[in-house]
């Protein structure tokens, strides 16, 4: 009986798949079919806890494998190193859009916050 690569020798084949020229590239992203994959780890159906190993050994080698349910799709990490970033005042305009409750600053009292009791009573007397 033929035993089965372990999670370590599948992440090392993917990434090897990663450097392969096919599909009219020289290299790069690519995608892989579950029964592709099934062959690969020599299963007939592959455990989420190993796809789950699977990627974290291709995450140590330099990869990321996504699970799209049908089909894995395997990226190098440095594909993502120039993705733009998300700001923080880019997050906080999409909390005060959606109508998240704000967080409070940290240095003011209860008295110095708009909307307030205290501070409408200052207002008026103004």
């Amino acid at each position: 009986m033929e035993s089965r690569p372990n999670e370590r020798l599948v992440a090392e084949r993917l990434a090897s798949l990663y450097e392969e020229k096919f599909g009219g590239k020289l290299r790069g992203r690519y995608r892989i079919s579950m029964k592709q994959m099934r062959a690969l780890t020599g299963r007939k159906r592959v455990p989420g806890a190993d796809i789950r190993s699977i990627g974290e050994e291709l995450f140590e080698l330099g990869y990321v494998l996504i699970d799209l349910e049908t089909f894995f799709v395997v990226l190098a990490q440095s594909t993502f190193r120039s993705y733009r970033r998300v700001s923080d005042s880019c997050l906080t305009a999409l909390s005060v859009a959606n109508g998240a409750p704000q967080p409070r600053p940290q240095n003011l009292d209860e008295h110095d916050l708009p909307g307030t009791a205290s501070n409408q009573a200052k207002s008026t007397r103004l």
